[in-house]
Order: structure tokens, then sequence, then C-alpha cells
């Protein structure tokens, strides 16, 4: 297993949890219209491609990837910026996104760990 991305939560916009079932990611550098529904994080590089059958962590809590949108890499590495879905679809509907599996949303602090495996 290989570490491909790791970051760290820094701050939690007061409107983070607006969107059920969905967590939104974005570098330190967001725009002030959205930075209150964001977890802010650094920007750091992806180590490879982020695919589905990897294993995206919340400090202890594991998620299988089950789709990738083709920008999410993209955002991802040079804003900071993704989406994760937890519904578990295979599907790709919005192109910035990361879907995983379908449980119970990750407890999400600042400090929380990120990292994908795969």
């Amino acid at each position: 297993m290989s570490l491909i991305y790791e970051n760290e939560i820094k701050n939690i916009g007061p409107m983070a949890n607006a969107f059920e079932g969905i967590v939104v990611f974005f570098g330190e550098g967001a725009p002030d219209e959205i930075k209150d529904f964001c977890y802010t994080t650094s920007v750091n590089p992806i180590n490879g491609t982020i695919a589905a059958g990897q294993v995206l962590k919340f400090d202890d809590q594991e998620y299988k990837i089950t789709a990738v949108g083709d920008e999410a890499p993209h955002t991802l590495a040079g804003l900071g910026h993704c989406s994760i879905n937890f519904s578990g679809q295979t599907e790709v509907d919005l192109p910035g996104t990361i879907y995983v599996e379908n449980k119970p949303m990750p407890k999400i602090e600042i400090g929380t760990k990120i990292q994908i495996i795969g």
C-alpha cells in the first residue's frame, strides 16, 4: 500500500456541514464567498493516481473510493479543492468529486488527518 495523498484539516467553516452526505475541501486560498462552506486544508501534492478501489481515510475512519471525477485530482493538487460524496455511487455526476462508499459520515475536526492510500 502506498500513500497517494495526505493533508490535515486547518479550519472548519461555520456552514461546512450544510451539505448532507458531502464534504468540501478547499485550500487556505478559498474565495470568501465559499470559505464558510469548506473544510480548509493546505495545498499538498498528489503522489500517483487517485482511483476507485483505493481508501480515503479521516484519521482511523476508512472509506473505499467508488468513483473519481476527472477534475478532482487536478483541483485537489492545485487548489486543495475537492468534494467528497458519501453516496457510494460508481458513476461520476460532478467532475470535481471523489465518491466513497455509503457509510456514516466521518467525524471531522481541526487536526483530522486525511489520507488516500492505494
